[in-house]
């Protein structure tokens, strides 16, 4: 390839769709790695089949509509929507038939360690009576049989419900096709009791054996199970929206009501039933997926828990205190003297909650200021600012409401969160607010003080306990000033203020990155070639793609750990020789991103809630924020140092878009591994610190 090479070339990108679909191949290959407990198995199994599932409803559906309204329109690697779906197609159908067969070798070996999971035809004339019995009592009175050729309007059968089918006949050669749903309150594993080894049966086999009951005089030919994928993929329209509340609750709704884009159905299953379904649901060939075994993988999760040994799963770790805190007694000093960095999920996210929890309850404190993107079920943190409104302090929350698939659980915290007092804002329309910030104002002695807390990952604590990320707690004058004003500009201002540290988008952060990335390419000389790494989930953003390569060809060497997918295309002759791209994929999500520039020696290291994508550049609101604090930034230099040495978990991105796993000469290194050993030691010798130095106690009579 010339020197002169035009950057802008679709081939010089990696099509999106595509890099996703070979992340999620890298998650399968977890699941069929035999070094990992077979527990650990079916949980990377299980994953695959749910990011599959998000995969179809937002990603090939808007594919789907792309395809109607645009069907010459190619994206930023060239390809048209319709290329795209084909391509899509024939790499799942060959994913599925691996994971399948992955989760029948994985059963073989659960039975030979005392766990079956027995399809119907396995079944004993014991096992069978019993679950006859269960099915009469447990199952039975919630099932819904429904005539689908016959009744009119046609019933609805909502996206990732399992279906059982059957084709019935009376005495005549004519047959009928009746359904069932599996009712989302059953348990999808039947426990089977027994003494000794452990036996389930998966709930859809048990109606399969008994549903003759529900039949009367007619006769089953055949039975099947099959699911149906919808579009879930809705564009709020928020100018229009008196009530946003409301509109989002009605979109949610709407979703069951969507196009179906993916059919799974059994194996083999009648034709009769094939051709209604596909002719009901208006789908392709392409769009169905027989499988032969388990439909609805993610339950698989599921029988974890039911699993008869600890030591078919994974060693449990425990989180350990931040070692930023293990010697503070009084979480306000200890911001006050320095940052605090945060690694969840090795260090507990206990700390962020106490911060919450203190800050409601702390009569110094004046007003709390929060965004919320992701929450769990019950979150400690929303029940601090709800204490925190109700001990009469100055509460407001950002709620994003079009956080996709929790936005029914927003919209019950917003309102939970109004009712208590607070001051609950949405966001600006047609963006969503994805930064993660608290800003809490304090009155102290001397003086108020703004306390901060920024992240790379949500105020969720159950995720916290699965996914990789970092926080930041500051006092530094410059970074909480920009973050008052940038609660500012969420409650209050349409337009963006001078900013000291923070960089945001959709306005600056694009060009901040590239300005980064250029003064790194000026800064490079024959003696110091300069220096990017990044850690991040994702890169698609074709001009941060095009701006890295400019620096690989100045002769700037670009380290990348990219979780999932990635666009960029490495180790192109004259355009990207000097960048590779790596990822990991271990027991717990990498979500952080961090972002380390040599800059001539001078070195920065940045964290941000955004990824280099188009979504986070233009349609969100984020933040980057810089490391100012010298101890922190010598610890993140060091986590990006031991992701880019991972040689266990670690992939390779190829030019030709595959990934290979990286060798593992030398001593083993796993990075998620090193890390959660780093922080037990840190807590250990923390506590053997205290305990030498224990004061001696009065000696007994």
């Amino acid at each position: 390839m010339s020197k002169d090479v035009d950057l802008k070339k679709p081939q010089l990108l990696i099509n999106r769709e595509l890099s996703w679909l070979e992340f999620n191949d890298r998650v399968l290959k977890e699941g069929l790695s035999e070094e990992l407990p077979l527990g650990e198995q079916l949980k990377f199994l299980s994953i695959v089949s749910s990011n599959l599932d998000e995969f179809f409803m937002i990603r090939v559906a808007g594919l789907r509509q792309r395809h109607a309204s645009e069907p010459r329109k190619q994206d930023p690697s060239g390809l048209t929507a319709a290329q795209q779906l084909d391509s899509i197609s024939k790499r799942v159908h060959t994913m599925v038939a691996e994971q399948t067969n992955g989760i029948k070798e994985t059963f073989n070996k659960l039975k030979k360690q005392g766990f079956s999971v027995l399809p119907r035809a396995d079944w004993t004339e014991q096992q069978a009576q019993f679950l006859q019995q269960y099915f009469t009592t447990e199952i039975l009175p919630v099932l819904t049989p429904m005539a689908v050729e016959e009744l009119k309007p046609s019933p609805l059968l909502p996206g990732l419900q399992l279906f059982v089918a059957f084709t019935v006949a009376s005495g005549k050669s004519k047959t009928s096709i009746i359904v069932i749903p599996v009712p989302g309150l059953l348990q999808r594993f039947v426990n089977i009791p027994t003494e000794g080894d452990t036996f389930v049966a998966p709930v859809e086999d048990v109606i399969a054996a008994n549903a003759q009951v529900l039949f009367s005089d007619d006769y089953i030919v055949s039975t099947a199970f099959f699911r149906i994928t919808r579009d879930a993929d809705i564009e709020i329209q928020e100018d229009e929206a008196a009530d946003l509340l409301s509109t989002i609750a009605r979109a949610v709704r709407e979703r069951r009501r969507r196009a179906a884009v993916r059919l799974e159905i059994t194996a083999g299953a009648d034709t009769q039933l094939k051709k209604w379904l596909t002719k009901f649901l208006r789908l392709k060939p392409e769009d169905i997926y027989e499988i032969d075994g388990l439909l609805d993988a993610s339950a698989l999760f599921k029988l974890i828990d039911l699993l008869p040994s600890e030591k078919l799963k994974a060693e449990e770790w425990f989180p350990q205190p931040p070692r930023d805190l293990i010697d503070s007694e009084n979480l306000w000093t200890t911001i006050q003297e320095r940052d605090v960095m945060l690694f969840h999920p090795y260090e507990s996210f206990e700390q962020v909650m106490k911060l919450s929890a203190e800050a409601a309850s702390d009569p110094n404190v004046l007003a709390i200021k929060q965004t919320l993107y992701r929450t769990s079920g019950s979150s400690p943190i929303v029940r601090s600012l709800v204490d925190a409104a109700r001990n009469g302090k100055e509460v407001t929350v950002l709620v994003e409401l079009k956080a996709r698939f929790d936005e029914t659980r927003n919209v019950n915290w917003a309102r939970e969160l109004e009712d208590a007092g607070c001051h609950v804002i949405y966001g600006i329309a047609k963006f969503k607010t994805h930064a993660k910030a608290m800003l809490i104002v304090r009155r102290e002695k001397e003086r108020i003080r703004r306390y901060v807390h920024l992240s790379t990952g949500n105020y969720n604590d159950r995720t916290a306990k699965l996914y990789s990320d970092v926080g930041l707690m500051t006092c530094d004058a410059d970074i909480t000033a920009d973050v008052a004003a940038f609660f500012n500009l969420l409650t209050g201002r349409s337009e963006t203020v001078g900013w000291r540290q923070l960089t945001i988008a959709p306005t600056d952060l694009r060009q901040k990155f590239i300005d980064l990335i250029e003064r790194e390419i000026t800064a490079a000389s024959p003696g110091d070639r300069g220096l990017i790494m990044a850690k991040l989930n994702a890169i698609e953003d074709p001009p941060i793609c095009r701006a890295l390569y400019r620096a690989s060809r100045a002769g700037v060497k670009v380290m990348l750990n990219v979780r999932g997918m990635c666009c960029l295309r490495p180790g192109v002759r004259n355009v990207s020789d000097n960048i590779e791209v790596r990822s990991i994929i271990d027991r717990y999500l990498e979500h952080s991103r961090i972002f380390y520039f040599h800059n001539g020696g001078n070195e920065e290291v940045y964290l941000s809630s955004a990824d280099w994508m188009h979504r986070n550049l233009d349609r969100r609101l984020e933040i980057l924020f810089p490391v100012r604090n010298a101890a922190v930034k010598a610890r993140l230099i060091d986590v990006l140092k031991t992701f880019f040495a991972d040689n266990t978990n670690a992939w390779q991105l190829l030019p030709n878009g595959t990934y290979r796993r990286v060798s593992s000469r030398g001593s083993r290194i796993c990075a998620q591994e090193k890390f959660y050993q780093d922080a037990v030691a840190a807590a250990t010798e923390a506590r053997h610190k205290r305990a030498r130095f224990r004061p001696l106690s009065r000696p007994e009579k």
